[in-house]
Formats: C-alpha cells, sequence, structure tokens
C-alpha cells in the first residue's frame, strides 16, 4: 500500500516539510514512521479502525444538498457533514486512528494540545476507548475562549494543563507537547492535532483524515453522476482540508480552496491569512508557511475562530498553495458572522466559526461558480462551542 500523499522522501512536500528537531525526538519519530508503516496496511488495523469509525464515530458522514442555500448561491452546494461525527467535528478521525495506533505501539499514554478544543475533546475520547491516559495542554487563553469544551475534557477525564508561556495560544500549547513528549517518549504517544509538525506527524494525519475525501468522492458520484467542480475548506494546520481534498488531487478538474482566517482586516494584527502575510519558515519541526513578523519572529493571530489561530500552515497545504494546485483564500471576520447568520436561517444548521470560515467565501465568492456547478464544502464542526461568542456577536453581552 502506498501511504504517501504529494511527499517524496522524509516527508517533503517541494521545499516544505522536514524533519527539524532534536536528537532526542529524532529517533522517537523514526519508530514512529516504522510503526505506521508496519501497521496500518494490515488488515487488523483497517478492520479495527473501520469497527470504531463506524460503531463509535458513526460513519460515513451525510453529504447533505443544502437545497436553500443553493438557491442563494446559485449552484448547487452540498455539506460533508463532519459535524455529525461523534463529539461534533472532524477531529475524531485522527484522533480514534492515533489513538489505536498508539495502542499497538504498547503506549500506555496519550498527550496532546488544543485550541478550540474540538481535538482534545476527541483525544479524550479515543483515549477512554482504547484504555489510554489522556493529557492536554491548552492555552489560558485558548481555555477562557472556550470553557464550556475544557469542562468537556475534563467530565471525559482528561487531565488539562495550561499553558501561561508566550501568548497563552496554540503554538504555545503544541510548544509545550513536545517538551513534555522529549521527557517520556518510550510510555507516551503525542497525538498531533493537525497535519503539522515534523515527519511523520503530517503523513499520519492527512492518512487517517483522507477518509473523509474518499467518502465524498463515493458519495458525490453517487448522487450526481460525478466529482465536483469544487471542494472548499477551511484550514489552519490543514487537516481538515487535506482530508478532503487528498483523493482529489489528482483530478485536476476539481478546484480546490483553502480558506483561511482573515480576521478584522489584512491590516490588523488578528489577521491569519498566512499565504497572504507570511513566509516560509520553520516552526515546530518542519518548514511550512509561516506567521512572522520584521524580525523573523512568529507573529501570534487571534481571529474570532479559535482553531485558525496556529501561525502556520501545515507543509502539505503549503506546498498545494505554492503549486497553486489548491486556491488560497480568506474571509474577514464580519464576514464569517453573517455566514453563521445564513447558515442558521437557510438550513437550520449552528456552524463552527472556523467551519462558517468556508461558507463565507463561497458567500462572497458565488460569482467564481457558474450556475451548473457542484460545490462541497467541508461541513468541519458544528457551533455549540462558539455559542456565547456568537450570541455576543449578534445580541451584545
Amino acid at each position: 500500500m502506498n501511504l504517501q500523499g504529494t511527499h517524496g522522501s522524509n516527508g517533503r512536500f517541494g521545499r516544505f516539510g522536514g524533519r527539524y528537531v532534536s536528537e532526542v525526538l529524532m529517533q522517537v519519530l523514526i519508530e514512529l514512521e516504522e510503526a505506521f508503516e508496519s501497521y496500518y496496511p494490515t488488515v487488523e488495523f483497517q478492520r479495527e479502525l473501520g469497527v470504531l469509525l463506524k460503531d463509535y464515530g458513526g460513519r460515513p458522514t451525510p453529504l447533505y444538498y443544502a437545497k436553500n442555500f443553493s438557491e442563494l448561491i446559485g449552484c448547487k452546494v452540498y455539506l460533508k457533514r463532519e459535524d455529525l461525527l461523534c463529539g461534533g467535528s472532524h477531529k475524531l478521525n485522527n484522533s480514534l486512528g492515533q489513538a489505536l495506533l498508539a495502542e499497538k505501539m504498547r503506549k500506555k499514554r496519550l498527550i496532546t494540545e488544543t485550541a478550540a478544543g474540538q481535538h482534545g475533546i476527541s483525544a479524550a475520547m479515543a483515549g477512554n476507548v482504547l484504555g489510554l491516559e489522556v493529557e492536554i495542554f491548552m492555552g489560558i487563553r485558548d481555555m477562557e475562549r472556550q470553557e464550556s469544551n475544557v469542562k468537556r475534557m475534563r467530565l471525559l477525564g482528561a487531565r488539562v494543563t495550561p499553558v501561561k508561556t508566550g501568548s497563552g495560544n496554540l503554538k504555545d500549547a503544541v510548544s509545550d507537547t513536545l517538551r513534555e513528549w522529549a521527557t517520556c517518549t518510550r510510555t507516551t504517544h503525542y497525538l498531533m492535532g493537525s497535519t503539522v509538525g515534523p515527519h511523520p506527524f503530517p503523513e499520519i494525519v492527512a492518512t487517517f483524515q483522507s477518509v473523509i475525501g474518499k467518502e465524498i468522492k463515493e458519495q458525490i458520484v453517487e448522487k450526481e453522476g460525478k466529482l465536483p467542480d469544487a471542494i472548499v475548506a477551511c484550514g489552519s494546520g490543514g487537516s481538515n482540508a487535506i482530508g478532503a481534498f487528498r483523493p482529489f488531487i489528482g483530478e485536476d478538474e476539481v478546484r480546490l480552496y483553502f480558506v483561511e482566517g482573515g480576521g478584522s482586516s489584512l491590516d490588523a494584527d488578528n489577521s491569519a491569512a498566512a499565504f497572504v502575510l507570511g513566509k516560509p519558515g520553520i516552526l515546530h519541526g518542519a518548514a511550512m508557511m509561516v506567521m512572522q513578523d520584521e524580525q523573523a519572529q512568529i507573529k501570534a493571530s487571534k481571529t474570532r475562530a479559535v482553531g485558525l489561530n496556529y501561525p502556520a500552515r501545515g507543509p502539505e497545504i503549503s506546498h498545494l498553495c505554492e503549486t497553486r494546485r489548491v486556491e488560497s483564500g480568506y474571509a474577514f471576520d464580519h464576514e464569517v458572522f453573517e455566514a453563521v447568520r445564513v447558515m442558521c436561517k437557510t438550513e437550520g444548521l449552528l456552524p463552527a466559526l472556523e467551519t462558517a470560515h468556508a461558507l463565507a467565501y463561497v458567500l462572497n465568492h458565488h460569482d467564481e461558480f457558474d450556475q451548473d456547478s457542484i460545490l462541497v464544502v467541508n461541513y468541519s464542526g458544528r457551533g455549540d462551542k462558539d455559542l456565547e461568542t456568537i450570541a455576543g456577536y449578534f445580541y451584545g453581552n
């Protein structure tokens, strides 16, 4: 079985990717790569993961024709309903896969990072199912903004460790998780939450998330008799986007759109539009497109969607956007809230603020699509976690 995506050896996607880590982590990353390539293709692993995804996770998720939203846009729009996956987002696909891999490797503990909290919840769920202890590192600012998800993680039995260093956000949570992992690699697996970090993490996460795109391809052909004209997904590190895009990268007639957080404006400190404002750099063990200031220091963002505030784009999405196989775009905060309002009104669905970025892009660029176009939006998560932020925006505190 070919486990590779668009990369060559050593996890390279063009000039992006690689393994820029200390000797302490180099050997464990090699061991992880070997374990993944050994276990993942086996009939036993595929059977066990398939059962977990189906009976526990609820896959396959529906591909829903959003009729009212489509009439507003002027073409057919389907929503890949990852919000209906157990836990409320796409994150469980990867968490179940990596937790099963960790169990095969005889690890006793999972550690991970989270920002919006959805990955932390999925890691806690997967750890419980497979009998593994779970510790989650989360920036103190993100904990304040996502209080309900912090409560959910603790109710699930996970230890939530506040990260107070730096800006107290996702970048700092990843840094603390890597530091912790360096001290306990023999017993502990780092369940990386997105397609970022040193090889083999981007490939592992992309492989587990590609179930999304595989289902889209089967479902859209069944419904429409052909592939979609375009797939739109939001992203920061890029896991839900790569998950949707992977099976279509070789299908040149299918346009792929990656939507970042624009913040209040491109000139504002809170913009996360890395493909407009960033440049290549190295962060957390890999070469990626990175938000940097004039002194080449990491520039934090704080868009209203916590899950889009990682200051870099994963190696694969960086390469795909640089080579123009994927078109990058962004949505501003006011456009995102309007997309939430429209989706609630037209389809009765409350999207996560991250997901609403993809919807906002479609709303604001509908003239790019012909009347007979078929679009798929990866509806990556539900908006329960953002309810207070959304209500505050529309109705005040």
